[in-house]
């Protein structure tokens, strides 16, 4: 949901509008002062001046575009009064050029600003046209020369590359902000994909990440009401994860086995006797992008199919496991045309992966149930456990795209009355007020935010109605109630039993909701009777009051 656009920018203050901007600019200012880009990852002396040169250049033009940026906001929008319809759409307008500015920034500057803006780009609480230009950066890695990724897996593995593989394709198959992957044939003619870090990366996340705290700080000091820490730690940890292969692998490893008895998903198995922290080689898999529609359709996979396999995974990652994978974009979702069911998915890059807080695990599934049934008091007592207090209130909106006194029905949005008063409510917040929502929430909350909107983005590419993600969301809420992990003898046992008591819970509560919405749609019947008695009988009387003046 769109809701920024609708947040007022206060007339009495300019900061507001500078607080965004940087909100927007201040992961993709990350490596300001620094030379992250691909094209200069070498360590050497001898590059020592040009990578000094292409670090002022690179912050030059990260500081001539957020100043430009916060110069467009304050230059157009003067003098307008918040609540006015020329003032949105001059709002529209600013956010669009900036947005093109800001990705123009990311395209010029690369490395971690590509990174960034695909961080911001997945936030689900900014402006559409900000979100709609960066995620367009998800394909525009430039990769690295072969020679200097060569110097890498030979530092690395310690062994030339023709005494580990029978051929190693110099052109990579996939590039990203911080690796490309090329794929290669092993000894014993096992097809691999391997993922190689650019060089010097680790390096420069040292500076990087002195700046990004350096500009959190200097603007929590200017503007005290707008802070945006929250933004900078969980860009910061998700990036600094992301630079350990030996995590991923790990990570990796770990999903497989939470869901070795789903064979709907394939994860690709880690050689690690070829995987350090810089190189990470796994089992080549094959298959196209589960927003592939097209291809899908072609391969007679049904697209529905697809999005409902994967919110199925999804959800129990979030609401049983504990532990998901946090950057599940459409390149990182592989459809293979394999599979007991005519397909499979395939999850790649565990790099950005989060294990929950269990105490938070179980909140979050308390919270979908109460979101499922809209119980305003269960979801106002959960948002003060969670530190968002009166917010809560938006919660069902944010997640299930109703409000807590919604009267339709489970996927169907809102009325047109409900949107009217939303639209009020609305109207009274300010942008002060969202930075205090997100900042107020706890990171698994974040981190939990961030992946259901990707996953939203995909099921609605593939036409899957957003009933299929709810339903898919509670029952996993119920089950993840009931989940406790152990490791006793009888755990088959226990655990068979266990899930057909969090059977018997799931069904309870589609029951109660299905008979919600029996009532609602009786009560709308009631009403067309009503209104059809009431016109029957008007037109009644009417005929007879008219043959009673004749005669």
């Amino acid at each position: 949901m769109e809701i920024l656009r609708k947040f007022k920018i206060p007339g009495r203050s300019k900061s507001p509008i500078f607080a965004f901007t940087v909100t927007a600019g201040l992961a993709l200012t990350a490596v300001t002062g620094s030379a992250a880009a691909v094209s200069i990852f070498r360590d050497s002396p001898s590059n020592k001046i040009a990578t000094a040169v292409e670090g002022v250049v690179r912050s030059s033009r990260a500081i001539y575009s957020i100043t430009l940026t916060v110069a467009d906001y304050k230059y157009t929008l003067r003098r307008l009064p918040a609540d006015s319809d020329e003032y949105l759409q001059r709002l529209i307008e600013v956010h669009s050029r900036s947005a093109k500015r800001i990705l123009k920034l990311c395209e010029s500057n690369k490395g971690f600003y590509v990174k960034a803006g695909q961080f911001v780009a997945t936030l689900k609480l900014v402006p559409k046209e900000y979100s709609l230009a960066l995620s367009s950066l998800q394909d525009k890695a430039v990769p690295c020369k072969f020679q200097e990724i060569k110097q890498v897996l030979t530092s690395n593995l310690g062994q030339n590359l023709t005494e580990i593989f029978l051929s190693f394709d110099e052109e990579p198959i996939a590039a990203a902000s911080i690796a490309q992957v090329h794929h290669a044939v092993l000894k014993n003619h096992q097809e691999v994909a391997v993922k190689v870090q650019y060089p010097g990366l680790k390096q420069n996340m040292k500076l990087d990440t002195m700046i990004m705290s350096f500009l959190s700080k200097s603007v929590a000091k200017i503007f005290p009401e707008y802070r945006f820490d929250w933004l900078v730690y969980e860009f910061v940890k998700s990036i600094s994860q992301e630079l350990d292969f030996i995590q991923e692998a790990n990570n990796s490893e770990r999903i497989a086995k939470n869901f070795k008895h789903n064979k709907m998903i394939t994860i690709p198995t880690v050689f690690w006797d070829f995987t350090t922290t810089q190189v990470l080689t796994m089992q080549f898999c094959k298959g196209f992008k589960v927003d592939d529609v097209e291809s899908l359709r072609s391969t007679n996979v049904s697209p529905e199919k697809v999005a409902k396999v994967l919110v199925e995974v999804f959800a129990e990652m979030i609401f049983v496991h504990g532990f998901i994978h946090g950057d599940p974009h459409p390149g990182n979702i592989l459809v293979s045309p394999e599979g007991q069911n005519g397909f499979s998915l395939v999850l790649l890059d565990h790099g950005n992966c989060k294990t929950l807080d269990e105490a938070f695990r179980r909140d979050f599934c308390r919270l979908w149930e109460a979101l499922i049934l809209l119980d305003s008091k269960k979801i106002q007592e959960l948002g003060k456990q969670f530190g968002v207090g009166k917010y809560a209130k938006f919660f069902p909106v944010i997640f299930t795209g109703r409000t807590s006194e919604s009267k339709s029905g489970l996927g169907k949005g809102m009325s047109i009355q409900e949107r009217q008063k939303l639209k009020q409510e609305l109207k009274l917040l300010r942008l002060e007020d969202v930075t205090t929502f997100m900042g107020s929430l706890p990171p698994d909350f974040l981190t939990v935010l961030r992946t259901d909107g990707l996953i939203r983005s995909i099921t609605l590419k593939l036409g899957a109605p957003q009933r299929v993600r709810l339903l898919a969301y509670a029952k996993n809420a119920v089950y993840g109630l009931g989940y406790k992990p152990t490791s006793e003898p009888d755990f088959v046992e226990k655990s068979v039993i266990s899930r057909s008591v969090m059977l018997m819970s799931y069904l309870r509560l589609r029951l109660i909701l299905d008979l919600m919405e029996l009532f609602q749609g009786m009560k709308k019947l009631k009403h067309t009777i009503y209104g059809f008695y009431g016109q029957l009988v008007g037109g009644i009387t009417n005929s007879v009051k008219r043959i009673t003046c004749s005669v």
